[in-house]
């Protein structure tokens, strides 16, 4: 977990407080899912076989057409931990940098991205949330400028992934999970936060923040936001718009702290 901030004392103005938004990455930040990337740049690498690469650009046609099945995800999931156990972190950590300048960059929504500008200028932090790994989402926040990255956490002993993960990985409900400590941490009020997702697994998520955002949500998320008075926002230029007037108009500012947050171990 990222370094705790010092928690706000009682006589702190909440206007002093920090404010988070929350992104999820696939299909939310990006089109299709970034596990397929990361399986195509291992490939590149020597890391796995063709046989892995089907199964990720499965994973990634799947995801595209239908969204997120829990149980192929956790497939999916489990093979690339394992594909990573022996690898050094650095070797890693490079494989994850020349990932997004190949294939995760050309593939931004724009429109969210511009969405996470929005935020940055309130004073906001931006936390891409996200089950891929860690390294990999804090990739994808440094290269865009964004506060941090929580993700599923790669175990590691004597600077080699053992293929294992620390704790759970950082889906569905542990999302909320993680988004709760975050903000505890930070100091930061959930009922002024702001969660961005296109997946009904993010239900718990969207509920624990007092603003959300459903983002080209699949089905059973757009009946759910419907029926809640959720925002909706299909990647569409009216929708975008009102989506960033609406973070103008109605999230508040915060002062800009000079403190970055360090990533997550």
């Amino acid at each position: 977990m990222p370094e705790a901030a010092p928690r706000p004392s009682e006589d702190r103005s909440p206007s002093d407080r920090p404010i988070i938004a929350f992104f999820d990455v696939d299909n939310t930040l990006m089109r299709g899912a970034s596990a397929f990337h990361v399986g195509k740049g291992a490939f590149r690498k020597g890391m796995l076989g063709i046989r892995d690469v089907a199964l990720f650009a499965w994973h990634d046609f799947r995801f595209v057409k239908v969204g997120e099945n829990r149980a192929h995800l956790a497939t999916v999931r489990e093979r690339a931990m394992a594909l990573l156990q022996g690898h050094d972190e650095r070797e890693v950590i490079a494989l994850a940098e020349d990932i997004f300048d190949r294939t995760i960059a050309p593939r931004l929504w724009p429109e969210t991205v511009d969405l996470t500008r929005e935020h940055l200028a309130k004073g906001h932090e931006v936390w891409l949330i996200s089950a891929t790994p860690q390294l990999v989402g804090q990739v994808i926040a440094d290269r865009l400028g964004l506060t941090g990255a929580l993700g599923t956490v790669l175990e590691a002993e004597h600077g080699k992934f053992t293929g294992d993960i620390v704790g759970n990985v950082v889906h569905a409900e542990e999302k909320a999970v993680v988004a709760e400590a975050l903000a505890r941490e930070r100091g930061a009020s959930l009922a002024d936060c702001w969660g961005y997702s296109d997946s009904t697994n993010d239900i718990p998520l969207l509920t624990l923040v007092g603003n959300r955002v459903v983002v080209n949500p699949d089905a059973r998320l757009e009946r759910h936001a419907r029926e809640h008075g959720w925002a909706i926002m299909p990647l569409k230029h009216a929708s975008i718009r009102e989506a960033q007037r609406r973070v103008r108009k109605e999230a508040r500012a915060v002062k800009k702290s000079a403190r970055r947050a360090k990533p997550a171990e």
